[in-house]
């Protein structure tokens, strides 16, 4: 028996699941919208280049997972990587930023659901009524309670939504392509708003502007890393990542992109969302915008699935290491951590109720999310570097770099104003890494370099308290 084999679970997820886990984790509810957010903010010339420098950007943070994987298949949860090399603040630290990314992802799954449904029902449409809160909210419920009843089985319904969600994706792409006309899509390559190149927003412009919306469509993509534990190899999971990944690209480019040669940046931009749905409906007929809204309401149910076991896997991972309470790793008879799933439900339940009094949900929910996430992604790729240039291995320490630089200014694009609310977030889970301190019979509750991040922590929250307070933070 080889040590791939002694680290991984005979019983676990196997190597095509977890790539469904990468794909359905990822493709949720952003590629429907995806196309009219970018063309928002730039045209087509400006959004290859842009997805240029994000795929390089994920695909060098995909290879540090990767290696890490193959390299320390005893790390479980993507946190583990910070705490291994930075120590347990900075594994709470990421921990805690990835459990609140996952959640925060449901709440913008649940606006979508809502507004796709709003296709048939017009009730619905806003995503934020009275009754749409509702139904997400028996959703997010009834979605907990299947995950409680087993992670593993749950991964298998996911990779069967996995090929149902696909379908429409790829009937859209290859009508697109049919009905692609160069001559549209070439007009006005750079700036088909002004007609100039130097006209409206620059090119750089351009590109920051469509660059948050597209982390946020691959956030996700670390989801077979995070389920390691649960899978029949460990190595599986580092292939899955890159194979799911390769096929994010080539789908998320695709179904942004043909759009360009259908319609013009001014009627993209001023499509009703999701704008897949209203595109395609233009394309083929009122069938068209059917078809697509049955194939998001399944993607988004796939997602939110993989969403649900993710942020109480990380949680109960933690727990396991120390760096939250023990109660929160207690499982149930299906193993599953039924104390995290209900913490995390009733916090997705507080934020839909909040979504009433929000104007634009869906943006706010997906910008914190990607805010979120960003930082954990931050530690992997410092962990990478230190990781390799320890061993000596100076094409790991170059591609950690890199992974490291992009998610850096991932942060600054993400806004800072959603740092500063990720940092409110953060104060109560200092108090739980102290009590998960406190039980492991510490001298110590904090180091002092503990203390002083804690202190630049609190400062970060109460400046977002008062910026929310002053108004000059929307939400």
């Amino acid at each position: 028996m080889n040590k791939d084999e002694l680290t991984g679970n005979v019983n676990g997820i196997s190597l095509p699941s977890l790539i469904a886990m990468v794909i359905t984790s990822a493709i949720g509810a952003g590629i429907f919208a995806l196309t009219s957010d970018l063309a928002v903010g730039a045209s087509p010339g400006p959004a290859l280049i842009a997805w240029g420098i994000v795929g390089f950007g994920i695909l060098m943070l995909a290879l540090s997972l990767n290696n890490l994987v193959l390299e320390r298949p005893e790390l479980e949860g993507i946190f583990a990587y910070a705490q291994e090399g930075f120590g347990d603040f900075a594994g709470f630290i990421s921990g805690w930023g990835y459990w609140l990314s996952t959640w925060l992802g449901n709440v913008a799954f649940a606006t979508v659901m809502m507004s796709a449904i709003g296709y048939f029902v017009p009730a619905f449409k806003s995503g934020q009524s009275v009754i749409a809160i509702v139904c997400a909210s028996i959703v997010s419920w009834t979605l907990t309670w299947f995950v409680s009843r087993g992670v593993e089985n749950a991964a298998f319904l996911n990779a069967i939504i996995t090929i149902c969600k696909l379908i429409p994706l790829f009937t859209f792409i290859v009508i697109a392509i049919f009905l692609f006309k160069s001559q549209i899509f070439t007009a006005h390559f750079w700036n088909n708003v002004s007609g100039n190149f130097n006209g409206g927003k620059g090119v750089g412009d351009q590109i920051k502007n469509c660059m948050m919306v597209m982390m946020w469509v691959f956030v996700g993509v670390e989801g077979a890393v995070n389920l390691s534990s649960r899978a029949k190899r460990k190595s599986d999971a580092g292939k899955a990542t890159i194979i799911g990944l390769l096929c994010l690209i080539l789908i998320y480019v695709l179904a942004s992109i043909l759009p360009y040669g259908y319609m013009s940046r001014t009627e993209l931009m001023n499509l009703d969302q999701p704008a897949m749905v209203y595109i395609f409906k233009d394309m083929v007929g009122t069938w068209g915008g059917a078809f697509i809204s049955i194939g998001l309401i399944i993607s988004l149910f796939g997602s939110w699935i993989s969403w649900t076991m993710l942020p109480a896997e990380t949680m109960r991972l933690m727990a396991d290491e120390g760096l939250l309470p023990k109660f929160f790793a207690r499982e149930n008879k299906y193993k599953a951590p039924y104390i995290a799933l209900i913490v995390t439900a009733g916090l997705v339940q507080l934020f839909l109720i909040s979504l009433l009094f929000m104007d634009s949900a869906y943006n706010f929910a997906y910008s914190l999310c990607t805010a979120a996430v960003v930082i954990s992604y931050i530690f992997v790729g410092a962990y990478q570097m230190k990781f390799a240039w320890l061993k000596q291995q100076k094409g790991q320490v170059l591609i950690g770099f890199l992974a490291l630089a992009f998610q850096c200014v991932g942060i600054y694009l993400a806004g800072l104003q959603y740092v500063l609310l990720c940092l409110i977030a953060y104060v109560p889970g200092i108090w739980f890494f102290v009590k998960a301190r406190k039980e492991k019979h510490h001298d110590r509750v904090l180091f002092p370099y503990e203390w002083i991040l804690t202190a630049l922590i609190s400062l970060g929250a109460i400046i977002g308290i008062m910026l929310l307070l002053m108004n000059k933070i929307s939400v």
